[in-house]
């Protein structure tokens, strides 16, 4: 074709495409390539011209083209050597997004002509152009609006949740279900507010595709962590435009008050395996955006490939996107997946690796909330407590021992002890202080709090999977039937385990995660890794019982507790060097005769009531928190010399007080004021 487009050598910085006084900067990096070319598309898809470049600057191939304007098309081709020894897949014929692209023409699906590399390991000669999305010139500013106040670490709450679970079934205009707009409409943000959380963790939103093995079994990747653009939010939760929609949705979000992260996917791309789709990465530089050994992949996310965050290129992509959400879009932080990769410098994890340190001295991004999640499946994945301060991080150690303890596990409540006092273990004292431990009982990946107590079993038939994926060990209790049941008693009996699991969670010292729908005692039916299923399993139902529905009432009464309590959240120690410059609070344990924990009391395996007097120095407040996982009556006395004030909240309404004595009935969960 001829091309009649006047260009200049145009600036390396800033990546991506960027409106010049004349037209368009393009700046792509691509340090293996021998030549990259810049293909423009009218809105039809045709390809109008195919420029090459013809500069390049420490590994960044830059250009800029004169009378391109806002809306421009376009896709990226590139020459160089083809070579699996040395993980180079240089593939003229495959169309390529710019990583850098603000704008996408529509959602990309995955077709066989996408592949650049044959099974016998050969080139594959055939043409993508059609069948990738185009990239789009586009500027975009930000909404000027007044940020919400950030959450004092004490106050905060993470309310993880799915764009389109939350919504499918909201009773709102049809057209808003399952979108962005839905989840910031009225009826959304007046059930938020009710609750009482501070922050909305909202699940991938970065454009994202369906996993081949997927597509071939007529199922999609319903929670979104497949990525394959870092910049721009996926269309399927938009009505029209996903860009302004998501904006306005942060805008709402804020205007009521929330604080606003997203889960965020830098440890692979939808590439995956080398077999698979070529769109975009693996095609402009395989060997410096992906790890790599001896002609394969470093599969550390159990993705097919790993992005290599040791190296610049992909630093400074990852920082670019995460400035570009917080600028553009007006996020307040980000929950990172798989967060070890992250750190991992050659191979090995380390809290001073390149990214880490990149986002942490960065003046906009170090000042975001920073969830972690702290592994991956690679050599010495598993790194709970090791990240550097400025992350706090996913404490599965808190999930596992709250679920034993309530279980009725033996040998369990000093554990249980450690992990409600913030993992202390884990979380060092004189280094970080307790807020570092995100504590969750549910999260998307496993049962939601209705099915931990409802199955004893994971039921993930529906994943075609042969029910062998997902955890096998979930540490739950379905109080004597498999699933739903008429039995009111066993019913009863469930809701009232899910308001101790609640209240142990907003009760504990650190941070809580909720996971939405919990509330409402959503079931997924016993599923516990529903990834794959965007229909009636993972949407949340928003009709329920009466006494399904009082869950709700209970996550309010609690959270305005903690708020009301700032000990609660975090104690400070005097045995914790963090605190030495200010007034430390008194922390005591008692058994139920309320006398002080004995070492015998402590080593006692079948122990089942534990109770701690909290003392808090700044408000002379005095609180006595009860634990009871019996189903049998327990007479319970107060400390020595304590008095009873009040009951600020308990999970069993039956609850008696005679005197300094309390009458127990079931398992229960008490805060009770003291007289100070």
């Amino acid at each position: 074709m001829a091309n009649h487009r006047m260009t200049h050598s145009g600036e390396p910085l800033p990546l991506g495409a960027t409106l010049t006084q004349s037209g368009v900067n393009f700046a792509v990096y691509s340090e293996h390539s021998t030549q990259l070319y810049l293909c423009l598309y009218d809105h039809e898809g045709n390809e109008t011209d195919r420029l090459p470049f013809s500069h390049k600057h420490r590994g960044i191939w830059h250009m800029e083209v004169e009378g391109l304007a806002i809306g421009q098309h376009y896709g990226l081709r590139a020459e160089g050597p083809f070579s699996q020894k040395d993980m180079h897949f240089f593939n003229i014929n495959k169309l390529l997004l710019d990583p850098y692209a603000k704008q996408l023409s529509e959602r990309l699906v995955f077709h066989e002509e996408q592949k650049t590399i044959q099974a016998d390991g050969n080139l594959d000669i055939r043409d993508s152009g059609n069948l990738v999305p185009k990239s789009i010139v586009t500027h975009l500013e930000p909404i000027a609006h007044p940020k919400p106040n950030k959450p004092k670490g004490f106050q905060r709450s993470l309310y993880e949740l799915h764009i389109k679970g939350f919504t499918k079934k909201l009773d709102i205009e049809e057209a808003l279900q399952g979108t962005y707009l839905g989840a910031c409409c009225d009826t959304a943000i007046e059930h938020l507010k009710r609750l009482g959380i501070t922050t909305i963790q909202l699940m991938p939103c970065f454009a994202f595709v369906d996993e081949v093995h997927l597509q071939e079994k007529g199922l999609t990747n319903y929670w979104g962590y497949n990525p394959i653009n870092f910049f721009t939010p996926d269309f399927r939760y938009a009505i029209d435009d996903p860009i302004r929609e998501f904006q306005e949705m942060v805008v709402r979000f804020h205007k009521a008050g929330f604080e606003v992260i997203i889960d965020v996917v830098y440890n692979h791309t939808a590439e995956s395996e080398l077999h698979h789709g070529t769109t975009c990465y693996r095609g402009l530089d395989n060997a410096s955006y992906y790890r790599h050994h001896e002609g394969e992949y470093l599969n550390y996310t159990g993705c097919g490939n790993c992005i290599d965050t040791n190296h610049p290129a992909s630093v400074r992509l990852i920082c670019d996107s995460m400035r570009h959400w917080v600028e553009i879009f007006g996020i307040d932080g980000f929950r990172f997946d798989l967060g070890v990769d992250l750190g991992r410098e050659q191979h090995d994890f380390s809290p001073t690796a390149p990214l880490l340190q990149a986002i942490l001295q960065d003046p906009i991004l170090s000042q975001t909330t920073l969830v972690m999640e702290p592994w991956d499946i690679g050599p010495n994945g598993y790194q709970v407590g090791h990240f550097p301060r400025g992350f706090i991080e996913c404490n599965d150690k808190y999930r596992d021992t709250i679920r034993r303890f309530w279980r009725g596990d033996t040998h369990v409540v000093p554990d249980f002890a450690t992990r409600l006092m913030g993992s202390r273990d884990v979380f060092h004292k004189g280094y970080k202080c307790a807020l570092h431990s995100v504590n969750y009982i549910t999260y998307h990946d496993g049962y939601t709090l209705k099915d931990l107590v409802s199955y004893h079993r994971r039921h993930n038939l529906a994943n075609l999977e042969d029910n062998r994926d997902g955890h096998s060990d979930n540490i739950s209790q379905n109080f004597g039937v498999e699933g739903e049941t008429d039995d009111m008693r066993i019913q009863q009996a469930r809701i009232n385990q899910q308001k101790c699991f609640l209240a142990t969670l907003l009760f504990s010292q650190g941070t809580p995660h909720l996971l939405s729908g919990d509330e409402l005692s959503h079931s997924q039916k016993g599923n516990n890794n529903a990834y794959c299923q965007d229909n009636e399993i993972t949407w949340i139902d928003w009709q329920n019982t009466e006494s399904e529905l009082s869950l709700i009432d209970t996550i309010q009464a609690l959270l305005a507790l903690r708020s009301k309590f700032p000990i609660l959240a975090e104690a400070f120690l005097p045995d914790d060097p963090l605190y030495q410059h200010t007034k430390t609070d008194e922390v005591l344990w008692f058994n139920e005769l309320g006398q002080p924990m004995s070492m015998e009391d402590w080593n006692d395996p079948e122990r089942d009531y534990i109770s701690l007097q909290l003392l808090e120095s700044s408000s002379s407040s005095k609180l006595l928190l009860i634990f009871y996982r019996e189903d049998q009556p327990l007479s319970v006395s107060l400390p020595h010399g304590a008095n009873f004030k009040s009951v600020l909240f308990s999970t069993d309404a039956q609850v008696q007080i005679k005197q300094s004595k309390l009458e127990l009935f079931k398992r229960s969960v008490l805060l009770i004021e003291l007289d100070s």
